[in-house]
């Protein structure tokens, strides 16, 4: 399914799950693999973090059901005259849900919070050079270039209480420690948290003054964690919950055949990748090769590409669910590169051939690392990747772990080779560009997940070109020559788009969104 068409898809569910609200409240409960790391919006920027997130914090836009960017705590913005920039008008009479009214100070700190080096969300404000408030209710973001793409590319920043923040020592986000804002919450969203256990249950219940009208019927939302699928399955199947994220693939049928229940299909934005240690001058978990590191040969990286048959994940692994994927945005994402569509086929010869071209017709061993919990089937995709990887002579040493220890294994450098996947906050090409694929840049808050360190200076030269470009063939060619040169030096092996499988009871009316996140204020509990 194209994203052209899931958009449409995702557009009618939207339409056919409106149905009427019962009047009366509900408790509603619900899973999924992964706990989010911290109740702090700006200290983790991961999926399930933002998802959830977004149901009690809010930002400047927010994104619809069918993905389209509207007024949130911003009613209106319009381009900067004279100079590049944008120029937000705040709403009036908000308040956090400790009863402190928003205003354009709590705007500028949550600015300065979320471009701080201590917040892991800084590079969505790499094109800004200032921040101005204008008055109570009006800001100002002035960039380096124009910058058409910024109302998208900010869709996700949320806002907080300036004076709550500062008078809780919580004025900068904790990425890899814990502070106030860790465990607790002070937004202008849907809900509010009643409760926090990490890793075991969070209560949320509805903000009673929030701004805007609730489509739901929720009293109570009802959080758990289950890493075992079939745990997982078990508890919406036995009633103990009302909805789960994902189920596994394996389970469609059993949940369709089933009374009382059903499954959300759809497709995520989301592209499912492997990674390597680019700037690594040996390898880490070889017990050959100790001295140097192959993956710096694009020779090598393409043998692994080759090593790879998609069609045969998609049959065992995936139940024909996948697209596979030649680039870091899927088809129907804004600058997709059609004249790039085509990703390396499943060739083990030619991969042979390429290692034994590189220096290593014998092969060699080396470490791969992956999640269990944070992808569909991302262990049993890891094993059967390894064991690919194995017939050509790429001797795979795998390690798998939660995702809660994942990223900062990734960030202290420690792995060969590494799985990840990777959604387009801004729907548009840019975002993986200027998170994966430039060269990493603290001073200018780029390459902030390019955990390899990728880097090549015409890929660098392209970006601020692509990111100001307005005219559509014109930014189209250049992202065109940008995929064209990372395809050829095999910056990351992109393998597929990843499915949208989500199951629910059949009282239960909800939305699913292409960037799977999952939002409370459309669930109604009949």
């Amino acid at each position: 399914m194209t994203f052209a068409k899931l958009m449409k898809t995702s557009a009618l569910a939207g339409v056919l799950m409106l149905g009427a609200q019962g009047a009366y409240g509900e408790t509603f409960r619900w899973a999924s693999t992964t706990d989010p790391q911290t109740m702090d919006p700006h200290a983790v920027n991961a999926t399930p973090v933002l998802s959830f997130l977004n149901n009690i914090y809010e930002g400047l836009v927010r994104r619809g059901e069918t993905m389209e960017i509207e007024p949130s705590l911003a009613t209106s913005w319009e381009p900067l005259e004279g100079e590049n920039g944008w120029r937000f008008h705040l709403r009036e009479g908000v308040s956090f849900q400790d009863g402190a009214a928003f205003n354009a100070e709590d705007v500028m700190f949550s600015y300065q919070r979320a471009s701080d080096e201590a917040a892991d969300v800084r590079s969505w404000f790499s094109p800004v050079t200032e921040m101005r408030v204008v008055d109570d209710y009006t800001i100002e973001f002035v960039t380096n270039a124009p910058n058409p793409l910024f109302p998208d590319s900010i869709a996700n920043f949320m806002i907080l209480d300036k004076d709550w923040a500062q008078s809780n020592d919580a004025a900068l986000p904790a990425r890899d420690a814990e502070n106030f804002a860790t465990m607790n919450v002070n937004g202008t969203g849907p809900f509010t948290l009643a409760s926090r256990d990490p890793g075991v249950e969070t209560r949320l219940v509805p903000h009673a003054d929030w701004w805007d009208a609730a489509d739901h019927n929720v009293t109570e939302a009802i959080f758990t964690p289950i890493g075992n699928s079939a745990t997982g399955l078990a508890a919406l199947l036995s009633g103990e919950i009302d909805f789960i994220q994902p189920i596994p693939l394996q389970d469609v049928a059993q949940v369709e055949s089933r009374a009382g229940f059903k499954v959300l299909e759809g497709e995520e934005t989301r592209v499912i990748m492997f990674g390597f240690g680019h700037e690594h001058d040996k390898l880490l978990y070889s017990s050959d090769i100790t001295d140097t590191n192959p993956f710096q040969d694009p020779k090598v990286r393409l043998a692994a590409a080759h090593a790879i048959d998609i069609a045969a994940i998609d049959r065992v692994i995936m139940r024909g669910k996948i697209e596979p994927a030649s680039q870091l945005v899927p088809e129907g994402i804004s600058g997709f590169s059609k004249v790039h569509a085509e990703r390396p086929g499943y060739d083990p010869e030619r991969a042979k051939a390429l290692l034994a071209e590189a220096g290593y017709p014998d092969g060699f061993s080396f470490g791969l690392k992956c999640t269990n919990d944070r992808y569909i089937n991302d262990e049993a995709l890891c094993r059967a990747t390894a064991s690919m990887f194995a017939a050509v002579g790429l001797k795979a040493a795998l390690t798998t772990g939660p995702v809660r220890d994942y990223w900062t294994q990734l960030r202290a450098d420690d792995f060969d080779m590494y799985l990840l996947g990777w959604s387009p906050g801004t729907f548009d090409a840019e975002h993986p560009i200027r998170f994966l694929l430039h060269s990493q840049d603290d001073e200018k808050k780029l390459g902030s997940w390019n955990f390899g360190n990728y880097s090549n200076a015409r890929v660098d030269e392209l970006l601020p070109l692509i990111q100001q470009e307005i005219d559509p063939a014109a930014r189209q060619a250049l992202i065109d020559e940008l995929v064209g040169i990372t395809q050829e030096e095999v910056a990351y092996i992109p393998l597929y788009t990843q499915p949208l499988i989500w199951a629910a009871k059949d009282n239960i009316e909800l939305t699913q969104r292409a960037d799977n996140f999952f939002m409370l204020r459309w669930v109604t509990v009949n």
